[in-house]
């Protein structure tokens, strides 16, 4: 039997963790698997109700990290998933993504001579001003497993110098969850309860420092949701540290003004996969909605000026427009006149993708 330590810290990685213990439960005379809660996410909304929605038990350990500097939370979860280690002794330590506790259980896990397997490794973004940037260089390299959701993140790993045998192109498992929970999600009443109609309302999602930390850049943003706001209602689930930040930068009033701009608390994934389902077009600052968008073939704007997934632009629904109020303007206008991007779905994004991750782990035991 192998023993495996899965680790999950914020939202986007319950939905690419959640597959993954779903199928390993499966064999339980091969695995025995454990699932840690770096508690890098502690709000309700953004970390509790998603074991909820995704099935996912009570994780076995919750370290309650919270937030803090990235060295700060880095160096929490280090010393309690030392602990956590210590006590299970795992075989395989699974982490996703690219937030602080992928690189941080990585790190500790390698350490101590634990594999580990990494799920999403080789994006890049090739700008070093990400902190995600650097805790996926680093993981992919203490990685022993790195599963890659598109081709290009292969050719990025074997540009780094990482061997062939450790890199596994298994596809995109955010599609798994979306695939498996995309019925309930149509079932969900968010999008009445909000009296939205199909395709007449936008979605919009801001949550990175770079947009939300610095004044200039979230005045900017929101200058262009003025503008957009008087073509289309825009519903806005707001992340605590951009409402954190309104209020600190004097912007309260200002965003309050706009009628057609709707703020909801944080939404669970299932009511925020019911609203993206029929939404005309999505803005977002987020790495995993420019791929549920191209999955489900919603044109998408990408708050940023570049990203890790540039599959999603290449031949999917995602256009990178920066910051500029007057490129998001134009883009967003140039969606609602009817000149739509088509795109296409990547290989492999077919909701088998924790399948193919556990059939390899049962090859190479």
């Amino acid at each position: 039997m192998k023993n495996i330590v899965a680790v999950v810290g914020v939202r986007p990685n319950f939905m690419k963790i959640a597959p993954f213990i779903s199928e390993i439960a499966k064999y339980p005379e091969d695995f025995k698997a454990k699932l840690v809660h770096t508690g890098q996410h502690y709000d309700y909304k953004m970390s509790k109700v998603f074991f909820e929605d995704l099935d996912l038990l009570k994780p076995d350990y919750y370290l309650g990290v919270g937030s803090g500097s990235h060295s700060e939370q880095t160096a929490k979860v280090m010393i309690g998933f030392e602990m956590v280690l210590e006590k299970e002794k795992p075989d395989l330590v699974v982490v996703v993504g690219d937030v602080n506790s992928t690189l941080a259980c990585a790190l500790t896990s390698a350490k101590l001579r634990i594999k580990v397997a990494h799920i999403e490794a080789g994006l890049r973004s090739f700008d070093r001003d990400m902190p995600e940037e650097t805790n996926r260089q680093v993981t992919d390299v203490l990685s022993d497993y790195l599963f890659t959701p598109s081709q290009d993140a292969n050719e990025n790993l074997k540009r780094e110098g990482i061997s062939s045998e450790k890199i596994f192109f298994v596809g995109n498992i955010m599609i798994d969850t979306l695939m498996r929970y995309r019925d309930k999600a149509e079932k969900n009443k968010i999008k009445e309860d909000l009296g939205l109609i199909k395709e007449n309302y936008a979605l919009l999602t801001l949550h990175r420092p770079e947009n939300v930390d610095r004044k200039d850049a979230l005045t900017q943003i929101f200058s262009a949701i003025e503008d957009l706001q008087k073509r289309i209602k825009i519903i806005y689930p707001i992340h605590p540290r951009t409402k954190k930040k309104i209020e600190e930068f004097g912007l309260k009033d200002e965003v309050g003004s706009m009628k057609n701009l709707i703020l909801t608390p944080p939404l669970s994934y299932i009511e925020f996969l019911r609203l993206m389902l029929e939404a005309k077009l999505v803005l977002t600052d987020s790495g995993g909605i420019q791929e549920e968008t191209t999955f489900l073939s919603i044109p998408c704007l990408t708050v940023r000026n570049n990203t890790e997934r540039p599959i999603t632009v290449d031949i999917g629904t995602n256009i990178i427009v920066g910051k500029s109020p007057e490129k998001i303007i134009e883009e967003a206008f140039h969606m609602l006149n009817g000149n739509l991007k088509r795109g296409e779905i990547p290989p492999l994004w077919d909701g088998k993708t924790a399948k193919r991750i556990v059939e390899i782990l049962i090859r190479r035991r």
